[in-house]
């Protein structure tokens, strides 16, 4: 049998709502930082970026949820914007705008808090920048809902998205239990992955939980108003209570 989702190239698509803010937000971030730096000499990094130390010890509890807007120069900016619209449209319009705008920061402040809570003392005071905790999130969620959609890896090379998740995750898992220093957070792409995985998943549980506890309410209900209805007496009218 055909399967159409082995077969799609689909991303992106017309933009929603949610999409729309956060491009727009980070873009106006982006040009702040420019703009703060060259005609003030301020940078907004120490401040709004994420700090460890800042965050742990000086309770600068902003900065989880600031740090996702910045980032670290023009290419920086367009490959995460370009990830957003590519992958986040076809969440959006699949979970609605309220749910994938809760998502993205939950991963984005999740990895944030993972970031201030496990980097080592001798890199605390180093600012973290940049939506790719978030991002991680969206690309786990791409996977688990179309597993079999295919992802140009690098633009050229075709991968199933269940496959690219897979590689993603093994290559932020390794970097981050490696001790060599490449300037990028992978401890942030690692953390995203998992709290993606585990807030959808923890989600899911409890959608079908709630689910059977009505259905097995409704039962009873159910069977409560055939016993009280006498085994349904035409001469006895309904008793409801």
């Amino acid at each position: 049998m055909h399967n159409p989702q082995r077969v799609q190239f689909r991303f992106g698509g017309p933009m929603t709502p949610s999409v729309k803010f956060l491009l727009i937000a980070t873009t106006a971030a982006f040009f702040l930082q420019a703009i703060t730096q060259r005609l003030f000499g301020f940078r907004l990094e120490p401040l709004l970026g994420l700090v460890p130390y800042d965050v742990t010890h000086r309770f600068f509890l902003w900065q989880p949820v600031t740090y996702l807007f910045l980032h670290g120069g023009v290419l920086h900016l367009l490959f995460n914007l370009l990830v957003l619209w590519m992958f986040g449209c076809e969440l959006e319009r699949a979970w609605g705008n309220r749910f994938f705008l809760k998502y993205f920061f939950v991963c984005g402040s999740g990895a944030g808090i993972f970031v201030a809570l496990l980097t080592p003392a001798s890199a605390s005071h180093i600012p973290t920048i940049g939506a790719s905790g978030a991002l991680y999130g969206i690309l786990l969620a791409y996977g688990l809902l179309f597993p079999n959609r295919q992802i140009l890896l690098w633009f050229v090379l075709p991968i199933q998205a269940k496959y690219f998740v897979l590689i993603i995750g093994l290559i932020a898992f390794y970097f981050t239990l490696s001790l060599e220093e490449s300037g990028i957070s992978h401890l942030a792409h690692l953390s995203g992955l998992v709290i993606g995985y585990l807030y959808l998943r923890g989600w899911g549980h409890f959608r079908k939980i709630h689910r059977r506890y009505l259905e097995w309410k409704l039962k009873r209900l159910k069977k409560k108003f055939r016993v009280i209805d006498g085994g349904n007496d035409p001469d006895k009218p309904p008793y409801i209570h």
